[in-house]
């Protein structure tokens, strides 16, 4: 992860804080977000308006929202991405294999993103979609990715995001964390009993290339009653991990 600007230019920081409030809200009106965020109306206007005008935002409902111009921007970087363009058809292939959600993820700025996900014919509604960014220690894609990184990396991870709960069952503690993560390297999956969305269980397996450094992760996820133990400890993370390893070869041979 890069290091902070010695000189941030502000103007600049100020729109991303509003587009990012804008996602976090599902839109907004200048008051609602002037006042979540603190500033001057005049000054998140004037932000608003250009962003407008760069079709960027969309203004309905008597509020502004983000534009699906950023849709443009994300897809194509996402077909640039060698991962993406080799992982989706197996993904596409685990998910009709085991009915369930099959995931790909990567990792930006210490945070994981679904960069692909498909949908089974027995896959329950989830807050998923390509592009959610989640707290890595939350999920066993993510698990998986840190695994395979350095103490040094996690500690850097730890000290910029923290580790939030987000169910009962979240991870937060970093010695535990670290715990886990040594025994996911011995045994080559990762784990998530409902540590992001209560009654989900998650699979995950890394994605590494000829130096064992990790490009991201696949998993399968499932509903608690039909990810009983063996189906949890034995039959998925042996599919997670033939379908990464598939992955990983054709990865260092296209």
């Amino acid at each position: 992860m890069s290091s902070k600007p010695r000189q941030p230019v502000q103007a600049a920081a100020t729109t991303f804080r509003i587009i990012e409030t804008l996602h976090e809200l599902n839109g907004a009106g200048v008051s609602e977000l002037a006042d979540e965020l603190e500033m001057p109306k005049s000054t998140v206007h004037d932000h608003l308006q250009t962003l407008n005008e760069a079709e960027y935002l969309v203004k309905r409902d008597g509020g502004y929202h983000v534009g699906a111009r950023f849709l443009e921007l994300g897809g194509f970087a996402r077909s640039q991405m060698k991962l993406y363009q080799i992982a989706t058809p197996e993904i596409e292939k685990l998910a009709e294999e085991t009915g369930e959600h099959a995931n790909l993820m990567i990792e930006e700025h210490g945070k994981g993103i679904f960069l692909n996900k498909a949908k089974g014919r027995d896959a329950v509604n989830l807050d998923t979609h390509i592009g959610k960014r989640v707290h890595l220690h939350t999920t066993a894609l993510g698990k998986a990715i840190l695994s395979k990184r350095s103490e040094a990396f996690v500690d850097e991870i730890i000290d910029r995001h923290g580790l939030p709960r987000v169910t009962e069952k979240t991870l937060t503690d970093a010695d535990e964390l670290k715990s886990q993560l040594a025994e996911i390297r011995e045994r080559g999956y990762a784990i998530d009993d409902e540590e992001r969305v209560a009654g989900m269980r998650c699979v995950a397996a890394p994605i590494c290339d000829s130096d064992e450094t990790p490009l991201g992760a696949i998993s399968v996820s499932g509903p608690t009653n039909r990810f009983n133990d063996e189906t949890f400890r034995t039959e998925i993370p042996k599919t997670v991990l033939s379908t990464a390893n598939v992955i990983e070869v054709n990865m260092t041979y296209s």
